[in-house]
């Protein structure tokens, strides 16, 4: 198993934190990885990426310019990243930052409203962690057991007690999204 994962947004939404989660997760499974973060000086309302990819192998170069899985969470991600989906590829969008949405039908797309359900829970910083939670349902690349081994690997102590919140998000996560 080998998924090459693009996950993009603005500033400020967690996207570098949910690949950095991902990658460590992965580590915890024993599996290769690498994580290459990329943004832009306003960092926080700008537009940031992270590639992940995660494998059973080993990886032969971090550099991607196509991708198994895209995760979109503003529509100038999903204009950049949608036409280098690999074909059969999955997307998978958060319907609050998308005002037109995916078009291309050779690949599989999924709508995942997670600031709605983090607005639900009371906590928009979950909300990362509820669109990690519908990758892992879509397509399982680590465990939840891993990911709960990298929250306390990347997560300060002092904001420990938050874990049992951000892994009830991934469960939310995985149980609201939906195949367009």
């Amino acid at each position: 198993m080998k998924k090459e994962i693009i996950i993009s947004g603005f500033g400020g939404q967690g996207v570098l934190s949910m690949g950095k989660i991902l990658a460590y997760s992965g580590l915890m499974d024993d599996k290769e990885v690498t994580w290459m973060p990329a943004y832009g000086p306003e960092q926080r309302g700008g537009t940031a990426n992270v590639t992940v990819i995660v494998s059973d192998g080993k990886i032969s170069s971090p550099i991607l310019s196509k991708f198994d899985i895209a995760i979109v969470l503003n529509q100038p991600s999903l204009e950049k990243f949608e036409p280098k989906l690999k074909p059969g590829g999955i997307l998978i969008y958060d319907g609050y930052g998308i005002l037109n949405p995916p078009t291309r039908k050779d690949i599989t797309v999924y709508r995942i409203d997670a600031m709605d359900k983090a607005s639900e829970m009371k906590n928009a910083k979950v909300f990362n962690m509820i669109v990690l939670g519908g990758l892992l349902k879509v397509a399982p690349v680590v465990s939840t057991n891993g990911v709960e081994k990298a929250l306390r690997k990347t997560l300060p102590e002092r904001h420990h007690e938050m874990i049992p919140l951000n892994m009830q998000a991934i469960e939310e996560g995985g149980k609201i999204i939906e195949k367009v």
